[in-house]
């Protein structure tokens, strides 16, 4: 019975995301990770204006889920079971995807290595930060409406996660997304393009 929800999650998920980039022979999965307001969607706008790429957004997909969503940790992981089953799927198919969530646990990412691993996709993860002081003055324009965001994340939620952000043990890139990020979008496409 869990399978069949997981499978139905992951159809209405498929369903919202419109058209799908062509296929590839080995189709590349990119994990971005981060806390809150580091910049992580805007990296991923810039990534995906230079690559054909899928972006599974975590704040999309829960609200397509959850339209009003409690951020339970039953939610969440009925989430992300949902959006394992459609990396899987998708990658079966050949598209390159794009991964936009928090991913702050290394145990919570070994799921996205095995899945890439086992489909032979290339896996390129991205860790994103960004100096508090830039990051509360970001999450402080979101809260305003400033912002153009999915996501309900605020400075105390920023400030309540930051202690669970687990050291990534594979090779990654590190962006600081107040610097210039074109060196590292530059390193990415070409790694992909390899």
């Amino acid at each position: 019975m869990a399978e069949i929800s997981v499978v139905s999650d992951a159809h209405r998920l498929a369903a919202g995301l419109g058209v799908l980039p062509e296929p590839v022979l080995r189709p590349t999965l990119i994990v971005l990770s981060g806390l809150p307001g580091t910049g992580k969607t805007y990296f991923c706008q810039k990534l995906v204006a230079r690559l054909p790429f899928v972006v599974l957004e975590s704040d999309a997909l829960r609200k397509t889920l959850f339209p009003t969503p409690t951020y339970a940790a039953e939610e969440s992981t009925r989430l992300f079971q949902a959006v394992h089953h459609l990396i899987e799927d998708l990658l079966r198919k050949g598209i390159p995807i794009i991964l936009d969530a928090t991913n702050l646990s290394e145990r919570h990412r070994e799921r996205l290595y095995n899945i890439a691993e086992r489909l032979n996709a290339k896996l390129i993860l991205v860790r994103l930060k960004a100096p508090p002081e830039v990051v509360h003055e970001r999450l402080k324009a979101r809260a305003a409406g400033k912002d153009k965001t999915l996501s309900d994340a605020d400075w105390e939620v920023f400030q309540r996660m930051q202690p669970t952000m687990e050291r990534i043990r594979r090779q990654h890139f590190a962006v600081d997304t107040s610097r210039d990020i074109t060196p590292v979008l530059d390193k990415i496409v070409r790694e992909v393009n390899r």
